[in-house]
């Protein structure tokens, strides 16, 4: 099958095609949507007043066929052809067949250099919001968790050794937030996937007079990539951006998951999971083991290796379009789909775990209260270092008892006021920040 770029009379060696092309048509079919939505604002923008490369009978007959091709892929029907280059051929290829030289005039003033760029982005807006949802809705279930469970005391750690008392309300909220301040990296990520880089063409602009405002006003970016050169250059680096959120999502993900893991073994006795949430061992008939967990664990610290995978690929790359670009895809369309399927199983297991209630009745936990025994030699007068220096010396002789295990800690974000609707506040601002309703509206408005 001919190529879009291909001469007569030319062709290329069946092994070097099969190299050269590797596992594209595999992740094209999933920008195949993004690839007609991105070709619907380009045709529209050729055929305004201002650049007048194509008529709006064409115009008219292109965007019908393209609204087919768009209802064929979102009902399953779409498919790249065997020998077909990518997407961006296919696409071309129906409409050709079916629209004849009016097909032919798609192409105008792009290449498929800003084609896949716009692509992309489109693909990484839309899966970011995603992932905001699927942060959104584990956020939700940490927050709920932490308000029925804040009177429920934990001990607290430092360098795995008991250290203060603490409480499931500000073990799970603080999870909460955690995720709020990750979602800043994922909003920073979404900024640089919110910018339009078509009208670049191959990386240099084109001689035609495009309207890059108007094509970034239908398609609902926030602004263009100005220069052209770097319109190209945000190939990758959009993507590392991309992968660096879901890399700290992951690092969020996987303590949380190694706190559940060490919490429900029997030494920490913390937390229980449900049955549906362990298996069992082929020796052992007690056994209940936090495969869940664990798996989230290794899934999540695989993924804080991706931004470094993307970069090792993009490494030592001048300026313009390289063809190892595009294994840019198979770095982050998995980690895509491995974060939101962590996300939506780690808010499944914080749903339905249940708390342990008087962990820190157990004597064992009696010295987490020596810092309250200080604190209260200190509210009667005595400095602070000596109150320290009378408490270590009480639990050196083995006196210490914990004598009262009162707790009046009313600081913002301590056991005694979590903070909830701060956290809360904080998501909220950190969620208007997106602009998702921009967009989407936008693109509502090109397909209606």
């Amino acid at each position: 099958m001919a190529k879009l770029w291909q001469k007569e009379n030319q062709s290329t060696d069946a092994k070097i095609e099969k190299f050269t092309i590797g596992n594209d048509p595999i992740y094209d079919l999933i920008l195949a949507r993004y690839d007609v939505i991105g070709s619907l604002a380009h045709i529209k923008m050729l055929a305004s007043d201002s650049v007048n490369l194509l008529s709006q009978s064409d115009q008219a007959t292109l965007e019908k066929e393209l609204k087919t091709i768009l209802r064929d892929i979102e009902a399953e029907n779409f498919t790249i052809d065997e020998g077909m280059e990518d997407v961006h051929s296919q696409v071309e290829y129906l409409l050709i067949q079916k629209l004849g030289d009016i097909g032919k005039k798609i192409h105008s003033g792009r290449s498929r250099n800003d084609q896949v760029l716009v692509d992309l982005k489109l693909f990484m807006r839309a899966k970011i919001e995603e992932i905001a949802n699927a942060v959104s809705a584990l956020f939700d279930t940490l927050i709920k968790k932490s308000d029925a469970h804040k009177n429920d005391l934990i001990p607290g750690y430092t360098h795995l050794q008991i250290a203060m008392p603490s409480s499931f309300g500000l073990w799970f909220g603080a999870y909460a937030e955690c995720l709020v301040e990750d979602a800043e990296l994922l909003e920073a990520a979404f900024r640089l996937a919110n910018k339009n880089p078509l009208g670049s063409g191959a990386g240099y602009g084109s001689s035609f007079p495009l309207n890059r405002e108007l094509t970034t006003q239908l398609l609902g970016f926030e602004v263009p990539h100005v220069n052209v050169v770097n319109a190209q250059m945000s190939r990758g680096k959009t993507e590392f951006y991309v992968l660096t959120a879901i890399a700290q999502l992951a690092t969020t993900l996987s303590r949380l998951a190694m706190d559940v893991c060490l919490y429900n073994s029997q030494n920490f006795g913390f937390i229980e999971l449900p049955t549906a949430l362990t298996t069992g061992s082929s020796i052992m008939p007690h056994k209940k083991n936090p495969d869940v967990a664990e798996l989230l664990r290794g899934k999540a610290n695989k993924l804080k290796g991706a931004p470094n995978d993307l970069q090792l690929l993009m490494s030592n790359l001048p300026s313009g379009y390289h063809r190892e670009m595009q294994l840019t895809k198979e770095l982050l369309m998995p980690a895509i789909d491995e974060i939101l399927d962590c996300l939506h199983t780690s808010q499944f297991m914080i749903q339905e775990l249940k708390v342990k209630k008087d962990i820190l009745s157990d004597p064992k936990y009696d010295l987490l209260y020596s810092v309250e025994e200080v604190n209260k030699l200190v509210l009667s007068g005595i400095p602070f270092r000596e109150a320290y220096q009378m408490v270590g010396k009480q639990i050196e002789n083995g006196e210490f008892k914990g004598r009262s295990k009162a707790l009046n800690h009313s600081h913002l974000g301590s056991i005694g006021n979590l903070g909830l609707a701060e956290i809360g506040q904080q998501k909220h601002l950190t969620w208007a920040k997106f602009g998702f309703e921009k967009v989407n509206e936008a693109l509502k408005n090109l397909l209606a």
